[in-house]
């Protein structure tokens, strides 16, 4: 006990002195300028590139000159956002570096040759591995541009001139000048992955630099003032680009541009091994970061990892279909009421002249037709505002945008990131604004399904016969079209737009779930299934949002706050989205014993998922918004994919095949994401804030259970087999604007993290991982109370046409509400598999 009040005290102070570290003034929300408008950059100085490079991938499509530059835009365009990237290395304290991601040096233990199987990245055509350092290249080992192909026209610094700020166009005092480059940057072998001359790299750093050390040595890696020669920029592409389904690499490490389509999404990126360098090593996997990271399965990224809602939220990287049939479903139920500063987002009446494009937005009553982008349906201003959004999202105008919250780690009060302000002060937000409307329209043309009757060796699989297909178009119009195609009979009259909007939603959406439930209804759904065109122009996809109460899957999407009133995207979720009502009470499972959970859904936007597109589902597993359902297959394909879907499709049609947690087993309905081994959160020496470096000798004698004899910050040991929710999911900062309700929740999240620390730091030094568990069961009731998210069980629900669907025992009332559903014999989920799979 007196060890744990004199720890406190030297805590305490040590707040103190951070505290009077930080009280200078920082740069002010709405009151600064990013790089392109400090240079004195206009908009018309940022022309969109019009040359046709990529004219081979997307099947060759013939393209229109704005389609080509909106694709270029897509795939190459990153905003000036490597000014973003270059700081995301001192945000993870080091752990995070794309310059090295992007080469090839023997002591990573990955290269170009096998940068896809480990990170599963797309090498980009025209290009070798390194063999050595680069002259060139200030000594990195960087991808060579191979003798056969032509220039790219992108790197063209004359044509579109690059951003002369700080060092860039200047002597380094060694005879080379640092070039000012293209604003497109230099292609880095790596597709959506762009080298840009980093302007701080000034004659001090030149002169500092040594590219050797920088790959092998730490004590010089992770030094704070570490200057890189290059920043790395990020396209829309890098996440979004991919292996064409229909017709992919022999080779995946070695595509060529026909093999690649712009829109199937990174379904095979490690984050993981793309956020933590040393991840193929067991000091990495040490770090409580790849932990975080390792959650987050090939394909799928927590896209508020940055502007964190303190919620880990790791959700499938989209691929983009048919856009024409999309819009055809916001024209009929996406109508979403808009106003503040959704109001300043660019609609297709902005920029267009005529067209039916212009049906989507009435200005008169601030109405919009939107299809809902993201997972949780909060994207809802209309498609160029979603576009456009991307692109604050992965680091446009970080000089504003990260001034609204402490990136990574949180803590802070999120404030909205305002359009207006963007509008003014900066010169890519301009561009990109300009520009998006051209990428808009190459989706609506390029962005077709991926048929498997047309892929390389896809007719093998269609063998069923006529009358299995037919059984499987009425289970499919019985169980699932309701959700799963926008071609519908008519919604009862009730169910009109302006009373379903906002606070009504919730009741309306009960009547229709009811509606679908009739015979009535299932009987002209199955006359719409059957009829010879139903594929054609369907999006398989309603958009609409979906009660947790009903789909019970995994909260913790539906939970996410980035979009509600105030906070970080504010500005690009409309007013009926921040109106929903709540969708319930919920049923989770006690991490620690499984027991049933209830848990009370707020409102305000919160609750609901949207209902994902089928179309090409035969190419897109494994299943659920968290890739959860299924198991993984590095190559991308056709026999491959085939196999991923056969295994991914039987757990969710049976979900008893799923897996199960290690700890609980049958106690919970799936599997919880543990921590793999013995792990702890480290801050290197150099990323320790400055208040705390002179006193880091003391801080080692006072508090050695948090400052290591080196000087770095070690918080743990965190055991083995821990939900690592459980810490991720941490409230850090009240939800209330009540000042009371504030310093109470300041006060009850640290005396929990002491309570943490110093329970692990008087364990035992041989304490087993099994004893270190306990230790945290322990404080079961503070860290479900602070938790942002308990929902720890990640492969859980969509149980439609199971029996479990059925199994309603211990559920809330909310749960119940929906009834029972049909269950379908095992022939019957053979036949749904057999039609799936020409979708």
């Amino acid at each position: 006990m007196i060890q744990r009040c004199c720890s406190a005290a030297r805590l305490s102070l040590l707040m103190v002195c951070l505290a009077w570290a930080g009280c200078s003034r920082p740069p002010q929300p709405g009151a600064v300028l990013d790089e392109a408008r400090q240079a004195g950059r206009d908009l018309a100085s940022f022309p969109h590139a019009s040359e046709d490079y990529f004219h081979d991938m997307d099947g060759g499509l013939a393209l229109s000159p704005e389609e080509i530059k909106g694709r270029n835009m897509w795939l190459v365009w990153s905003g000036g956002n490597d000014r973003f990237w270059d700081r995301m290395t001192d945000y993870t304290f080091g752990a995070f570096d794309l310059l090295k991601i992007v080469s090839s040096h023997p002591s990573q233990g990955y290269s170009r040759t096998n940068r896809w199987a480990y990170l599963g990245l797309v090498n980009e055509p025209c290009f070798e591995s390194a063999t050595g350092p680069d002259p060139n290249r200030r000594g990195l080992w960087l991808d060579v541009r191979t003798k056969d192909c032509a220039p790219d026209p992108f790197e063209n610094e004359g044509k579109y001139p690059g951003v002369a700020i700080g060092a860039r166009g200047k002597p380094l005092g060694d005879g080379s000048t640092l070039p000012v480059g293209s604003f497109y940057g230099y292609a880095s072998g790596i597709a959506g992955l762009r080298l840009f001359p980093n302007p701080a790299f000034d004659e001090k750093a030149a002169k500092a630099w040594n590219a050797e050390k920088y790959y092998t040595d730490p004590a010089y890696y992770n030094r704070e003032d570490l200057v890189r020669p290059y920043r790395v920029g990020m396209s829309c592409g890098f996440c979004h680009l991919g292996p064409s389904p229909v017709n992919p690499p022999d080779d995946p490490a070695h595509p060529k541009f026909a093999n690649l389509s712009s829109s199937v999404g990174a379904q095979y990126m490690w984050v993981d091994r793309l956020f933590i360098p040393n991840a193929n090593k067991p000091e990495g996997q040490r770090n409580y970061m790849f932990q975080l990271a390792h959650t987050f399965r090939p394909g799928t990224m927590d896209t508020s990892l940055v502007s964190t809602d303190s919620i880990n939220n790791p959700r499938t990287m989209n691929a983009v279909y048919d856009f024409m049939a999309r819009m055809g479903v916001a024209r009929q139920i996406g109508k979403e009421k808009l106003a503040g500063g959704e109001l300043d987002n660019k609609q297709f009446n902005d920029v267009l002249a005529s067209g039916p494009l212009l049906d989507f937005y009435s200005k008169p009553d601030a109405m919009v037709r939107t299809p809902h982008v993201l997972k949780d349906g909060a994207d809802s201003v209309g498609l160029l505002g979603a576009l456009n959004r991307v692109y604050l999202n992965i680091g446009l105008f970080s000089e504003e945008w990260l001034l609204h919250f402490n990136p990574i780690v949180g803590g802070k009060t999120i404030t909205p990131i305002r359009i207006a302000d963007a509008q003014k002060n900066s010169t890519y937000w301009q561009a990109t604004e300009a520009g998006t409307p051209n990428t808009a329209l190459f989706f609506l043309k390029a962005a077709q399904p991926d048929r498997l009757a047309a892929a390389l060796g896809g007719g093998r699989y269609l063998s069923a016969d006529s009358a299995t297909l037919e059984r499987g178009k009425l289970v499919f119009a019985d169980t699932c079209a309701r959700c799963h195609s926008s071609k519908a009979p008519a919604l009862l009259a009730e169910l009109n737009a302006a009373q379903c909007q906002g606070a009504g939603y919730m009741e309306c959406f009960k009547r229709y779930w009811a509606q679908t439930q009739t015979e009535d209804y299932k009987a002209q759904m199955r006359r719409i299934v059957q009829a010879p065109d139903f594929l054609q122009g369907n999006y398989l996809s309603t958009e609409a949002r979906i009660p947790s109460t009903l789909l019970r899957t995994n909260a913790c999407s539906p939970l996410a706050t980035n979009a509600l009133a105030g906070n970080i995207w504010d500005n690009f979720s409309s007013q009926t989205y921040k109106q929903l009502p709540s969708v319930g009470t919920v049923t989770l499972s006690d991490p620690f014993t499984g027991e049933p959970m209830p848990y009370a859904m707020p409102a305000g936007g919160r609750g609901y998922t949207r209902v994902p597109s089928l179309i090409s589902i035969w190419s897109t597993a494994p299943f659920l918004l968290n890739n959860s359902v299924g198991p993984f297959d590095v190559s991308p394909s056709v026999e491959s994919r085939m196999k991923v879907f056969d295994a991914s499709i039987e757990q969710m049609l049976w979900p008893e095949k799923r897996e199960r947690d290690a700890l609980l087993g049958d106690k919970i309905p799936g599997l919880i994401d543990r921590t793999t081994q013995r792990s702890e959160v480290s801050i290197p020496i150099g990323f320790v804030p400055e208040a705390m470096q002179p006193l880091q000798g003391r801080l080692h004698r006072w508090l050695p259970w948090l400052v290591a004899e080196g000087g770095d910050i070690v918080l743990g040991p965190i055991p083995q087999g821990v939900p690592v929710g459980l810490l991720s999911n941490l409230k850090l900062r009240a939800e209330s604007d009540s000042l009371g309700d504030k310093a109470s929740h300041v006060a009850d999240i640290g005396d929990f993290l002491l309570k943490l620390k110093v329970d692990l730091a008087t364990a035992p030094a041989n304490a087993s991982d099994e004893e270190l568990r306990k230790r945290f069961a322990n404080l079961k009731a503070p860290m479900m109370a602070l938790s942002k998210c308990p929902d720890f069980v990640v492969n859980r629900g969509h149980y439609f046409g199971t029996a479990e669907f059925n199994r309603q025992d211990g559920l809330s009332a909310d749960e119940k509400a929906f009834g029972r559903e049909p269950e379908l014999s095992d022939a019957d989920k053979r036949a749904l598999i057999a039609f799936l799979k020409t979708f």
